[in-house]
């Protein structure tokens, strides 16, 4: 699957659906327009992964030593609240209330797509976020990207 890009704002209805944007949708093979696992993301954020790329990941971790005390903790909470979703008939995805609760999601909601995943943050939070890292944007990127040149 080809890298996903971009930014979407949707808003939440009463229930705690949002329609999936078409621009993003787009961005999926056929395979992977439908079926999603949804989980806690790193931040103050949800994740939304393609079942296929779900399974690369599961296929991934199943390789871990659980014996391990870091592993075993890892592994519980990356898969703590992990719940597939599906989109309805018309288009829409449904976040169960424990998500939302969970990361604080208002009604307006961003939709954060890059490489094989989807982030759900809240909007203000989102932006706020996004506002106190600029400031060290140019660090962060000389520290990732600065030996890139180098091959590493």
């Amino acid at each position: 699957m080809a890298g996903l890009v971009g930014e979407f704002e949707v808003k939440l209805d009463a229930k705690g659906r949002f329609m999936f944007p078409s621009g993003l949708r787009k961005q999926l093979p056929p395979a992977c327009q439908r079926d999603f696992m949804l989980n806690k993301g790193f931040e103050d954020c949800l994740t939304l992964y393609p079942m296929t790329e779900w399974e690369k990941i599961s296929e991934k971790l199943s390789k871990m030593n659980l014996f391990k005390p870091k592993n075993r903790m890892f592994y519980r909470l990356f898969h703590q609240g992990a719940k597939q979703i599906s989109l309805d008939k018309a288009g829409r995805a449904l976040i169960p209330t424990a998500h939302t609760e969970r990361v604080g999601l208002k009604q307006e909601v961003m939709l954060i797509a890059y490489n094989d995943r989807i982030e759900i943050w809240d909007k203000s939070k989102y932006f706020e976020m996004i506002e106190d890292s600029m400031t060290d944007f140019a660090d962060l990127a000389d520290e990732v990207m600065g030996d890139l040149e180098n091959g590493e």
